[in-house]
Parts: C-alpha cells; structure tokens; sequence
C-alpha cells in the first residue's frame, strides 16, 4: 500500500521508519495505545471518567483508540474542534473554552448533530446561549467554568459563580450540568508535596461551589478539571468527576521534566538528520521552528548520545552545542527527540507518521488547528 498525500509522499506502509526522509513527526502506536490504558486503569483506579482533550493531537485514530478503551466524551478547546469531533460520530463534546458571542449560531447547529458542552463563565453569555439555542431550536448543555487560581477564564467562585449557575439554570434552551476549573498554574510546582497540598487547594474552591449549589437546589453532575501535568492529583480529589487531561496520550518533555510525570511513556516523536558540522562544539540538523517549538523548553534526545543541548532554532535549521559523546555525531547521522511540548509542535504539522518498532503502519492526518 503506497500513501500520497499532498503535504507527505513517499512513505509506504511496511517500509522502516529509519528509511522515512526527515525532518518527520513520529508516533508509536504501541505506546499510544499503552499510555491510554495507563490512564483508563488510574481514572477507573480513582472512580473517575475521562474526558480527554484533544487539541494536541486532532487525530480520528487516536479518538477511535479511546473509543475502544472505552471513553467516548471528549473535551475540545474551540468550536472548530468540536465541529470536527461531531464530523467523527463523538456526541459528548465539552467546548472547555468560551465560545465567542457570533460563533453561537454555528455551536446550535452543532447541537442537532451533537450534545455540546458550553463552559459559561460570565452573565452575557448566558443571555447570548439562550438566545441562540431559541433561534435555532436546539438546547445546550451548560457548565460554570470556575478560576480556581489560574487567573485566565472563568468566573471568581463563591456567590459570583451561583449567581451565574442561577441563571444558567433559569434561562429557556440552556441546561445547567455542573461546573470544572484548571488547575494549569500548579502543573511544574517542583516541590511535589507543595504541588499535591496546591492542587488539592485549588480543587477545594471547586468543591466548595459544588456543595453550595447542590443545597440551593442546581445540578451539578459534572465536577471537570485535571490537565496531564496534574493528573496524578487530581484524580484523587473526591470532588471531582472527570479528567479533561489528553496531552498524555503523547507525552512531551514538559510533562516529564517540568511537571514530574512518570506514568506515562514519550509517544511523539521527531526524526532529524544532522546536516551540518561547522565546528567539533557545534552540529546543525534539519528540524527548525517550522518543526518543532521549544517555548515550552528544549526538546530531550532519550536515544542519546549524550551531550546534545539545543541553542537556537531557525525556520528550517536546529543548532545544537554538542558535547562528550555527542562530538561524534556526524552528517548524515538521524536523532529522534522528543520535543519540549506536544500541543505546540503537532500544530506545524498536518500528520503523524504512525509506526510500530521501526515500520510505518500509516499515515495519520491532524485535523484542523
């Protein structure tokens, strides 16, 4: 089976991956497929569900797998994510992001062929939902996003978020379900029992506006939070009922590194060649920003050899200082790293390269951005 598309070619199914021309963005489907049994074994460990997110990964195959495992609600960061979940039969679709007032209209179009999620965090979005939900004939789901410390969306918790709860409950086309927070600024807190104490802080606010809804009378079904850098954590707080985390079915080096996650093993991978040697301290490979992003850190090169550090990337040019072992490496030669964060390298690309061992299996598309 020969795969061409327009934006990769001559890569066919069977052939080894080291035979793939670089620079590639790689997926192990083995250890895909680990690291979500991983997760549904803690989740269900825990009495959680899981709701992953996948902005990182956009991919039908990687949604199928988590359909097998047994997870079939996902969450989504923009309509256009959800629209493209709806597109692949997923009904149960948490939009964990304030859809802009104009988009509305399409989201209640998205509702007769799904049952979205909206995460409300202020009055006037209330009114505008409601409105379009009685426009286009449909209802919404609904949920208060809560800021429970990270100080971006959502409402301040306490009488403001039963307030806006209040309302939801009360406005014709909108459902009330419950509410979710992130705990994002806690994810690479270095001190894990600071960490641990910070979250279970955090997720107390939620838990508090939780308890107070349910004696005034409004449904809160839903308690949803937990990204892959906390996941560990919060899975065990007993206020919540689902984790949004979905980065961890990839891994990434700022998972492992800065937020001290272990369970889970480095999927996503890219391959590279070195190109150029100017100097013995200086080796130049093919994979630049156009590749991979480093603005969540440098990526790590878990196949050695040892001694590579980043120094710059260019458009198309990655310079390493190189180092020990590393002086060795000569033109020609492929690395594979694992980049420094998943969700930002995966959206410079349009597919996985999927494999298992060394040989290809597929072609795997990203979707949309």
């Amino acid at each position: 089976m020969f795969l061409q598309h327009d934006w990769v070619s001559g890569v066919q199914v069977g052939m080894a991956l080291t035979d793939v021309p670089t620079p590639v963005l790689c997926l192990d489907v083995d250890v895909v497929e680990r690291n979500i049994q991983a997760m549904s074994d803690w989740c269900r460990a825990n009495g959680k569900s899981w709701r992953p997110h996948i902005k990182g990964h956009r991919c039908p195959q990687i949604i199928e797998r988590l359909r097998a495992a047994g997870w079939h609600a996902v969450t989504c960061a923009t309509l256009r994510e959800a629209e493209f979940a709806a597109t692949l039969a997923v009904r149960d679709i948490l939009i964990a992001n304030q859809v802009a007032l104009e988009k509305l209209s399409r989201a209640a179009r998205l509702a007769r062929l799904a049952d979205p999620i909206l995460a409300l965090d202020h009055p006037d979005q209330v009114t505008a939902a409601s409105d379009a939900a009685h426009r286009e004939g449909v209802r919404f789901r609904a949920i208060v996003e809560v800021d429970i410390g990270m100080r971006r969306a959502g409402v301040e918790p306490g009488q403001a978020a039963l307030e806006l709860a209040a309302q939801i409950d009360r406005a014709p086309g909108l459902e009330l379900v419950g509410i979710m927070g992130y705990e994002g600024h806690l994810l690479d807190v270095p001190d894990l029992d600071q960490k641990r104490r910070a979250i279970t802080d955090a997720l107390d606010r939620l838990a508090a506006v939780r308890d107070e809804m349910t004696r005034r009378g409004l449904r809160c079904e839903i308690v949803s939070a937990g990204g892959t850098g906390s996941c560990e954590y919060t899975a065990r707080h007993p206020a919540v009922t689902e984790l949004q985390a979905g980065g961890l079915v990839m891994m990434d080096a700022y998972y492992r590194r800065d937020c001290r996650i272990e369970r889970f093993e480095y999927a996503l991978t890219v391959h590279t060649t070195v190109v150029s040697r100017p100097t013995p301290q200086r080796a130049i490979i093919d994979a630049g920003r156009k590749t991979h992003d480093i603005s969540n850190g440098p990526p790590v090169f878990p196949h050695g050899p040892d001694g590579i550090t980043v120094l710059a990337l260019n458009a198309e040019h990655g310079i390493l200082a190189v180092d020990g072992p590393a002086r060795s490496l000569r033109i020609g030669q492929r690395l594979v790293f694992v980049p420094g964060y998943s969700d930002f390298t995966t959206m410079l690309h349009r597919c996985f390269v999927a494999h298992r061992g060394d040989t290809v299996v597929g072609i795997w598309p990203i979707g949309p951005r």
